[in-house]
This record gives structure tokens, C-alpha cells and sequence, in this order.
């Protein structure tokens, strides 16, 4: 090698570097599970362009937030993980566990004291669909954290307590974004979020809040404005073909 020869030194992404047993289903599959706070992160980002609802802006920044605390957390108690030559950084407490503590936590609070799910006239029904909610949210969460034990990224303890720090944070998050300002609107949570809402930027950008005019967030106003408009233009879409049929006959 010449002198002139720069030496290159490559680096692992840790981000999405995952070791699993290639020789196990089980392992691959959570291997890929364990990548869902890098894919809720772009979800973030789409339903935020999306759809303007605040909600989903306030969900990631706390999630942001959450994440952050959990760096912190890390730094101060500096405990190892359980098999260290999967890759550097400290175990405790988990950030993948973490992480979806948090985020089953504030879907849960969302779906329990803000949403409101359109009914389907049948009460057993209505519950069978509540339940799948939480069950889906709870078991995603929970396979997340129980691949992290199962990969040996981290130890039981440094998984149990990254759900719990989540689980608490997005609890007290949720509360100080949401509960407080829906139901005391002239708190200062409620002033300082209406006032989020009601600005010059906001407007432009046609941010909204519609959890806080329609139960269900207008999901089902706003599909009942469309098969309005969906039906009409059938109509009349209908009505030139027989015009058009009727000048061939004559």
C-alpha cells in the first residue's frame, strides 16, 4: 500500500443492524419486529403530512422525547448489556422496549378518553372490535419488548423497566398533551393548545385538532361527504350513458 493511500474504516449502522439465528423462524421474525420504532418513525412522519391533526405531531414528539430521556437514562447508569459482542452502547433501560411502551400507552389512552369508534349497531360486535384494538396494540408492543430478551440485546430487567418508563411516560405525556386540554379548555395546557391551533402558521398549514369537534376524529363525516359526492357522480354518470344510448336509438 502506497503512502498515498487513504485507509478507509468501515462502521456498523447500529440502527438497523440486527444479528438473529439465521436457523430459527422464530429469530427472523423478530428480528424483523425489532426494527418497528424506525418504521412508526416514517408512519409518523406520513400521517403528520397527511392528514394536519395535531395529534399525531404531539405523538412524535413525545415519542422524540421519550427516546431522548431514554439516551439520558442510559448515560447516567452505564450498565452493560447482556451479550456485548452484539455491538456497543449501554443496555439499561431498553429503548426498543421502551419506545413501544410508549407508544401502545398513548394509543390506548387515545382509543380509551378521546376516540370514539363509530357504532356497528351490533353491542357484542363493538366490543369484539375494542378489543382486537387494544389486543393488536398490547401484543406488538409486547412481541417488540420480548425480542429484544429473545436476540439477547438485553437482559429481562433492562426489558421490564424500559416498558414501564414508557409505559409512565406516555401515560403523563398524553395526560399534559391531551386529557388536560380537552377537558379543561381554559387551563393553561388548554390555552397554550388552542393556541397552537389558532395562528397564522397553523392555518396556513391547515393544522386541526378533530377529536375536538368530532368523536371519532371525522372519519365518519368525512366518508359520508364522500359517498355523497361518490353517488352523485355515479348518478350522473349513469344518467349520460342512457342519454347517450337513447340518441343512438333514435
Amino acid at each position: 500500500m502506497s503512502a498515498g493511500t487513504l485507509v478507509q474504516q468501515h462502521a456498523v449502522l447500529d440502527l438497523t443492524y440486527v444479528l438473529y439465528d439465521e436457523s430459527s423462524h422464530l429469530s427472523h421474525l423478530l428480528a424483523l419486529l425489532t426494527l418497528s420504532p424506525i418504521l412508526l418513525n416514517a408512519a409518523y412522519a406520513a400521517l403528520a403530512v397527511y392528514t394536519r391533526e395535531i395529534i399525531f405531531v404531539e405523538m412524535w414528539a413525545g415519542q422524540l422525547l421519550c427516546e431522548a430521556f431514554n439516551y439520558v437514562l442510559k448515560h447516567i447508569i452505564r450498565e452493560g448489556r447482556p451479550n456485548e459482542s452484539l455491538g456497543p452502547g449501554y443496555g439499561f433501560p431498553s429503548s426498543h422496549s421502551q419506545w413501544m411502551g410508549y407508544f401502545a400507552t398513548f394509543l390506548i389512552f387515545h382509543f380509551t378518553f378521546r376516540h370514539r369508534f363509530v357504532s356497528t349497531g351490533f353491542w357484542v360486535l363493538d366490543c369484539c372490535r375494542t378489543l382486537a384494538v387494544y389486543t393488536g396494540i398490547v401484543a406488538w408492543a409486547g412481541a417488540v419488548a420480548y425480542s429484544r430478551y429473545h436476540l439477547t440485546y438485553h437482559s429481562a430487567r433492562q426489558v421490564l423497566w424500559g416498558v414501564a418508563i414508557g409505559v409512565i411516560f406516555g401515560a403523563a405525556y398524553h395526560t399534559l398533551v391531551e386529557l388536560i386540554p380537552s377537558r379543561s379548555p381554559n387551563s393553561l395546557l388548554g390555552r397554550t393548545k388552542s393556541a397552537l391551533l389558532n395562528n397564522t402558521l397553523s392555518n396556513w398549514l391547515r393544522v386541526r385538532d378533530g377529536w375536538s369537534v368530532y368523536p371519532d376524529g371525522g372519519t365518519e363525516e368525512h366518508w359520508q361527504a364522500w359517498k355523497k359526492g361518490w353517488d352523485a357522480q355515479q348518478a350522473g354518470s349513469t344518467h349520460d350513458v342512457v342519454g347517450s344510448q337513447d340518441k343512438k336509438s333514435q
